[in-house]
């Protein structure tokens, strides 16, 4: 079954998709992606629902259309493959975030029970205690780096939630100031695919190397400490004992490298992830002063302001669950996504030969005036439900669909509220001189300078 089947297109004649304009010869559109990959993905639409790019010596095909992208992603036909998960092979290696098939399903099994609702109320109490730990620390008139102390918390959170590991104030930085140097390296390398030239000893490829070992060796470490502990007698309940008790199609344990990259997959998707999207948060509220006080009046009202936010208030914080909707909408972490054809296949009309790289931007489809009304304007109430009837569905899935629906969404969701409610209950965020809102590029976006000054309520 082809995608234009699942959609009732019929193609008479599919051909190769449209040339992107702009190749120039050798890089084709590689540097239009590394000057301003935003509006470059963005105008794509502009040439139609498929269109043809040359990155390099490779050819990819972009698909503009949600609708479109939503049919990918449900299909058969594609896999997760293609230059984004060829790159990040080297940092989460054959994780549940890389895998396909029946590997996927095995391990999206093994991590599924950790992220159930009855286990994330377990949880509560991590996220609450460092989110208020995190409050804590900053004085009145601080200028504070947003992005560095909630990839802190996050990395936290999910290290004492998920993993057990209490042992983390010291990892908690060197895998922020790890995982900052691979994803600038990365992103690189999956734009301009040239092997040889990343095996240079220059001082970007060694900065690379030398962040990605230690930060695959911190993993080693907490895999290596667990183990110490359940052969001396100390029994945990927890997502890293479900990893190491796995077992493979055999009935056999799983060998120690696929501990090792589930554990990264986890690790990177729970704080890369969550922190980029909390600091285009706060981010936002400091440019929207009229949010940042709807949502503190919110918190006050159900807090009644004598206590701090809890797990058990997120339901009654409406106006916060659509600010941070509105916020992944708006300013995506994640802004680009790749796929692999494994068949022959077609997509909008257009013929897909089996190893085709398929690529896709939730950006450019977020930001789609033919899916939001008035789409550059950061709007919380277009979320309410009398509202977000209008919006395309397939337009807006932060944390995708179909059998690669991201496990820990409500986890995420959940972690995101509680330290954001924290903190608007404490503080007030003021942009500062050194504040920029200018999208840093790499592997996921964050803003180029997120130093925000605190001031006390």
């Amino acid at each position: 079954m082809t995608v234009d089947s699942t959609l009732g297109a019929r193609p008479a004649d599919p051909g190769a998709p449209p040339l992107a304009p702009g190749a120039v010869p050798m890089l084709g559109h590689a540097g239009s992606l590394l000057r301003d990959p935003l509006g470059f993905l963005t105008a794509l639409r502009e040439g139609g629902d498929v269109v043809r790019l040359r990155l390099g010596p490779r050819t990819a095909y972009a698909v503009c259309d949600p609708s479109l992208v939503a049919a990918l992603l449900r299909s058969p036909d594609f896999a997760v493959g293609g230059p984004l998960w060829d790159t990040m092979g080297v940092l989460l290696g054959k994780g549940v975030a890389t895998s396909n098939g029946a590997l996927h399903r095995r391990q999206r099994r093994a991590v599924q029970p950790a992220f159930r609702m009855d286990r994330i109320h377990d949880y509560a109490a991590v996220m609450e205690d460092e989110a208020r730990r995190t409050a804590d620390r900053w004085t009145d008139g601080e200028t504070v780096d947003l992005g560095a102390e909630v990839f802190r918390t996050a990395t936290r959170v999910v290290a004492r939630s998920l993993l057990r590991v209490d042992s983390i104030d010291e990892r908690a930085d060197r895998l922020a100031a790890a995982l900052h140097t691979v994803f600038e390296g990365l992103y690189r390398r999956m734009i301009l695919s040239f092997g040889p030239l990343y095996r240079l000893p220059l001082p970007a490829n060694r900065r690379f190397e030398h962040a990605l070992a230690d930060l695959h060796r911190m993993v080693d470490e907490i895999i290596a400490e667990r183990r110490a502990a359940t052969a001396s007698g100390v029994a945990t309940d927890d997502l890293l004992a479900a990893l190491l008790d796995d077992r493979d199609e055999n009935g056999e344990p799983v060998d120690e490298q696929e501990v090792h990259d589930q554990v990264v997959s986890l690790v990177v998707a729970g704080a890369e992830n969550v922190a980029k999207t909390l600091t285009w948060v706060f981010q936002l509220l400091a440019e929207h002063p009229e949010h940042e006080k709807r949502l503190s009046e919110e918190v006050e009202s159900v807090t009644g302001g004598r206590r701090p936010v809890a797990f058990g208030d997120l339901g009654e914080l409406a106006y916060m669950r659509n600010l941070i909707t509105e916020s992944m909408r708006i300013r995506p972490a994640v802004w680009i996504l790749t796929r692999l054809a494994t068949v022959d296949t077609t997509l909008g009309g257009y013929r897909i030969p089996a190893g085709t790289d398929i690529l896709y931007s939730p950006l450019a489809m977020q930001r789609d005036p033919r899916a939001f009304t008035d789409h550059l304007s950061f709007d919380p109430d277009r979320w309410l439900p009398e509202r977000a009837a209008d919006v395309t569905p397939a337009a807006h899935a932060p944390f995708s669909v179909g059998n690669r629906k991201c496990p820990g969404d409500h986890f995420s969701m959940a972690e995101m509220a509680v330290i954001l409610g924290t903190v608007v209950q404490k503080w007030r965020l003021v942009a500062t001189e050194e504040t920029d809102s200018t999208a840093r590029i790499g592997i996921t976006l964050q803003p180029r300078s997120a130093r925000l000054q605190v001031r006390a309520r």
